[in-house]
């Protein structure tokens, strides 16, 4: 299902791993007056490592295809 959707993929990798960053921030009992000074620099963390995953996954994915092809 995610060969077809890419997006979908990419949406699913950026949402599991957001979930988890925001479980780890909430529970770390930082009180901060404004608590975007972790979530903003967490949050486009999380976006380049998830961009930097599915890229991996994709490149896996046409590797198998090309081998199941041959």
């Amino acid at each position: 299902m995610f060969k077809k959707f890419p997006a979908l993929r990419r949406v699913l990798i950026y949402t599991v791993l957001s979930y988890i960053g925001l479980i780890l921030v909430n529970n770390s009992n930082y009180e901060l007056d404004n608590m975007w000074l972790i979530y903003a620099p967490m949050f486009v963390t999380i976006y380049i490592f998830s961009r930097w995953l599915d890229s991996k996954l994709a490149a896996n994915n046409t590797s198998d295809q090309k081998n199941n092809n041959d």
